[in-house]
């Protein structure tokens, strides 16, 4: 492992990684991607993986990010949205392009097996200290996204604009983008005029890029429904109101939502999670707390499904005779998302330039959705922000894992599993090159091709 670069400073938590000097005179991608991988990717994609932290608690990770932009010539500012990271890169006029990369990892006790698998822990900002995990891939995403700074610099003279660099906070709890938004990230810096990301795909062979239009993502919501009743004996239910018999007839109606009131055509997901009321066998309780998470593929079934949830909830307590003070209350919103689209015209336009560069047999372009998974990239390309924006993936497990399952040999694991693994270099390697082919792009002086 390439680890002789690295440099630690006093303090637990305040090293950073030493940055060896990109290779300017480089014009071949895919070769200077792989001797920068060799030389500082590898040693800190490792750093990552077994530091990984919490959302909004990425503050470790943050420094380094914001460390290695600097010293590649990025004009950079922490902090924005609690702990993210914006870098800004300019070179002359031109159009601007935002490259968001997520950095949190998950509260899950790693059973991976790496030699270099996490053994951290962390109070997360509910108080409580959990084991953390780098389970869905963002220690590839920050690594390629510091190899992506890496290579524009060096490529200076073939793109002419600006770059913004995303280092984005909690996007496990999808509210990291829209964090960085409300602190002003469209005012205080360059608005965009494309934005790009991808994700490693453990369900996608290495070196396979799967990109499509239209949807990538699917909507998700956290719900919370606090049911209130009127407390009473067990043995004398009819003095009190049972928010345990209110919440069942709530799930229950709940169903009906996807069943009868969405279309059989569009998917959509309401799952109560979480169910609590209570604390004694013979004694009625006074509240009962419910979660939920919704998810669908379309921004107006998304709509029409939280508006059935408060309109059945509080229903239910009409119903049951509760006033209108102590109805079912219904919050939205602290953990949401909308559904992440592609730009038609912005992926076709790289979809062409990732045929010219890598070739077809490395794309692919009718892939199915996989899950009902979210994305909170969604905030940074809603229709109100004008920014077309394109996500794509990239492939994380070696085509021969994907034979040996079917032939009878383990599972691959699936993201948020203590499991989880991806091939390193392949997947920060691939990642980096369609990045910095990307950008090249959109950003080429006009008549000029960027590859």
């Amino acid at each position: 492992m390439a680890l002789a670069f690295r440099a630690v400073l006093a303090g637990s938590t305040a090293f950073l990684l030493g940055v060896a000097s990109p290779s300017f005179a480089q014009t071949d991608i895919g070769k200077a991607v792989s001797e920068d991988y060799d030389a500082v990717l590898e040693a800190l994609y490792i750093d990552f993986h077994q530091n990984p932290e919490l959302s909004f608690k990425e503050n470790r990770t943050a420094k380094i990010i914001a460390a290695q932009l600097r010293a590649v010539g990025v004009e950079v500012t922490e902090q924005i949205g609690q702990t993210g990271v914006v870098g800004i890169m300019r070179n002359g006029p031109g159009p601007t392009v935002l490259v968001r990369a997520d950095m949190d990892g998950l509260p899950v006790a790693e059973a991976s097996g790496l030699s270099y698998a996490s053994s951290a822990t962390q109070v997360d900002v509910d108080g409580v200290e959990k084991p953390v995990m780098h389970a869905c891939g963002h220690d590839v995403h920050i690594t390629s996204l510091i190899g992506t700074a890496r290579r524009l610099a060096s490529l200076k003279n073939q793109w002419s604009g600006t770059i913004v660099f995303i280092a984005q906070p909690a996007e496990e709890k999808i509210n990291g983008a829209k964090a960085m938004l409300d602190d002003g990230l469209y005012e205080r810096f360059p608005k965009p005029d494309y934005a790009l990301a991808f994700h490693v795909s453990s369900q996608v062979p290495t070196g396979k890029i799967d990109i499509r239009s239209g949807l990538f993502a699917s909507s998700s919501d956290s719900v919370n429904i606090t049911v209130y009743g009127v407390g009473a004996h067990g043995a004398a239910p009819h003095r009190g109101k049972d928010p345990i018999v209110m919440g069942a007839e709530i799930i229950m109606a709940l169903q009906t939502l996807v069943a009868r009131e969405i279309s059989p055509l569009s998917p959509g997901v309401v799952t109560v999670g979480a169910f609590h009321s209570g604390f004694k066998h013979n004694i009625i309780s006074d509240r009962a707390e419910m979660q939920l998470t919704v998810r669908s593929n379309d921004n107006a079934v998304r709509e029409k499904l939280l508006s059935g949830i408060k309109r059945i909830a509080e229903n239910v307590g009409r119903l049951n005779g509760m006033p209108e003070d102590m109805l079912p209350k219904v919050e939205v919103g602290f953990q949401s998302t909308p559904v992440t689209i592609n730009d038609a015209e912005l992926t076709e336009r790289l979809t062409g330039e990732f045929t010219r560069h890598f070739g077809t047999q490395t794309l692919i372009t009718d892939g199915q959705q996989q899950s009902m998974g979210a994305e909170d990239f969604a905030y940074f390309v809603m229709p109100n922000s004008d920014v077309p924006g394109m996500y794509f993936s990239v492939g994380g497990t070696p085509q021969a894992d994907f034979d040996a399952e079917a032939a009878g040999g383990p599972a691959v694991p699936s993201h948020h599993s203590p499991l989880f693994k991806i091939a390193p270099r392949e997947s920060v390697t691939l990642g980096t090159e369609a990045m910095t082919v990307a950008v090249l792009d959109l950003l080429a002086p006009k008549g000029a091709q960027a590859d």
